[in-house]
């Protein structure tokens, strides 16, 4: 390489501007046969500053032409190729560059991570090992480790790694190399003891906490995965990531409240972190916190108006807060090209069915159905339709799902419930005796008689089977749940009638008992809170059973089962007031 051509690039390297102008002028063509290679060295450079990597390979590739002997264009060619995927090519350049000058370090690495892409192992150890043959420095030991662990030699991978950590211990690179490979070994106590000798050197390192809770977390431990990230923010109180990454294993552990705590923590550091802000919306929905998740979705749509998504579960919470009308506004722009359009349009036909407009709620129902044809929204349009005073529609709705599948066990249950919707009760009951003879573990079905008995006050031995069954087969299921309470409540209430006190009570006990379950497992039910308020009522606690009855008033009341809540409500208000 000429002493020209040499200053040149220390002049390039020196510039913080591409080289824009040719030599002799911007008009000329920037292929010159004639002009020395550190024309074309110019016009690569400029190329390349410009993103133009073919255009700056051909110059590269004429100026080689002219200097065949150059260490630097050799390498340049080297590289752009190996960016445009030419590897096999681009180890021509690289052997001859190394050739060159076997000393250079950068050609050497270059070269070595090159035969690591093809995965020659020989190849590689022939370039980074020395003649004793040792890796000639840590960074070809780094490219030799990763060599090895991408051809499953572990064996090998942890020779080198073992040789990083005993020239080189206190580099981070040396001890990841170790972990990285005792990990994959199987041995993920000897790997995390890699990563802490690593903090001995480096305390502070996030890399290292990073790694820890990256390992524990891959092997499914994620109490102690939490207990890494609090060791991490004991020394960086703020760090965003890793506080996010907590607050992601603590909704993964079931820890809402903790998870909640982060959260908070994170979005009064970084208001403007939509995702945690949302993710602590969801928490506070779960929680039905209503008012602190509404805050949460408001707060984010004020800087993200076009975010429908976030506007749909604001919607859901105005909804299961009973907040109606602001339901509807922010329900309501949600465009029909949007993946949550069909579930906001449900969420509107609940919203007025709540307001007692089953013909409006049918009207959005049958939009997301036509939006999105699901089963589950083909039954709950025929219940609509029963509820709008359709029955005959309803019925022949579900029939032509009949037809098309008689033995559909839901299609018979759901005609079931439009049937005793309709006062027709032992057409129900009958419906569901179908639904039994189809599947003797319908849960819905057997609590369906299971209740229809208890409220009618007959067959209560039998009611209890049905239901205990059902719980059996869903023991979590708080309307169930409810129906069971339900039968305690009227197995108490002729006892006590009849004078029987202390049989009455007890039974009346376990009934409360079974109604709070199930106003905690149904997260808050309009019925659910009714019948506590009756319970209440005939334990003699009036202003307990006033409390209830209000409750259910807010929690979206079904008129078409619940008829004389509010005459309810009124009457023990005024009973307590005086009146």
């Amino acid at each position: 390489m000429s002493v020209a051509f040499a200053a040149l690039l220390l002049l390039v390297a020196a510039c913080a501007t591409p080289l824009t102008a040719p030599m002799d002028g911007p008009s000329r063509d920037p292929v010159r046969p004639d002009a020395p290679p550190e024309y074309d060295f110019l016009v690569g450079r400029d190329a390349e500053f410009q993103d133009r990597p073919a255009e700056a390979l051909a110059a590269f590739r004429r100026a080689l032409q002219k200097d065949p002997d150059s260490l630097v264009l050799h390498k340049k060619v080297a590289e752009l190729l190996a960016r445009q995927g030419q590897v096999a090519e681009a180890l021509a350049f690289a052997e001859r560059a190394h050739a060159l000058d076997p000393q250079d370090e950068g050609t050497r690495l270059f070269l070595g991570t090159l035969h690591r892409l093809r995965r020659d192992v020989p190849a590689a150890e022939r370039v980074l090992l020395g003649e004793g043959g040792e890796p000639q420095g840590l960074d070809e030991a780094f490219v030799l480790f990763s060599v090895y662990a991408d051809t499953g030699d572990l064996a090998q991978a942890e020779r080198v790694a073992r040789w990083m950590v005993e020239e080189h211990p206190t580099n981070l690179r040396s001890h990841f190399a170790m972990a990285g490979v005792l990990e994959r070994q199987g041995n993920a106590e000897a790997a995390e003891a890699a990563l802490r000798q690593a903090l001995r050197d480096h305390p502070d390192s996030l890399a290292v906490y990073g790694a820890l809770a990256r390992s524990r977390r891959e092997r499914g431990d994620r109490a102690g995965e939490i207990e890494v990230h609090q060791e991490t923010l004991r020394r960086h109180p703020d760090h965003h990531a890793t506080l996010v990454a907590l607050a992601q294993a603590q909704i993964d552990q079931g820890q809402l409240d903790e998870a909640r705590e982060t959260l908070q923590r994170i979005v009064a550091q970084r208001p403007a972190d939509l995702r945690s802000r949302v993710r602590l919306g969801f928490l506070e929905l779960e929680a039905r916190r209503y008012e602190e998740a509404a805050a949460h979705f408001e707060h984010a749509l004020r800087s993200n108006p076009e975010q429908y998504e976030i506007a749909y579960f604001l919607g859901v919470v105005r909804r299961r807060a009973g907040e109606l009308d602001r339901a509807i506004q922010v329900l309501e722009p949600i465009p029909s090209d949007h993946e949550r359009y069909a579930d906001s349009r449900t969420q509107l036909a609940a919203v007025w069915e709540a307001r007692g407009e089953p013909g409006r709620a049918l009207q959005e129902a049958e939009r997301a159905l036509a939006h999105e044809p699901s089963r589950e929204l083909e039954l709950y349009v025929a219940s609509l339709r029963a509820r709008s005073g359709d029955f005959e529609g309803a019925v022949d709705y579900l029939r032509e799902l009949e037809a098309k599948a008689p033995q559909d066990e839901e299609v018979l249950y759901n005609l079931g419930v439009v049937h005793g919707e309709a006062g027709q009760v032992e057409a129900a009951l009958g419906y569901m005796r179908r639904v039994l003879e189809l599947n003797p573990n319908h849960a819905g079905a057997l609590n369906y008689i299971g209740y229809t008995w208890a409220e009618q006050g007959i067959n209560l031995d039998e009611a209890e089977a049905y239901i205990s069954r059902a719980l059996e087969l869903r023991p979590d299921d708080g309307y169930i749940t409810d129906s069971l309470g339900w039968l305690y409540y009227m197995r108490a209430r002729p006892l006590l009638e009849q004078g029987e006190v202390e049989q009455g009570r007890a039974l009346l006990e376990r009934a409360i008992l079974e109604l709070e379950r199930a106003a905690e497992l149904t997260g808050g039910d309009a019925v659910v809170s009714e019948h506590l308020g009756d319970a209440y009522l005939l334990l003699q606690d009036k202003r307990r059973a006033l409390e209830h009855y209000e409750e259910a008033l807010s929690l979206e009341p079904r008129t078409h089962e619940q008829p004389d809540l509010k005459q309810k409500r009124d009457r023990l208000r005024r009973e307590l007031e005086g009146r």
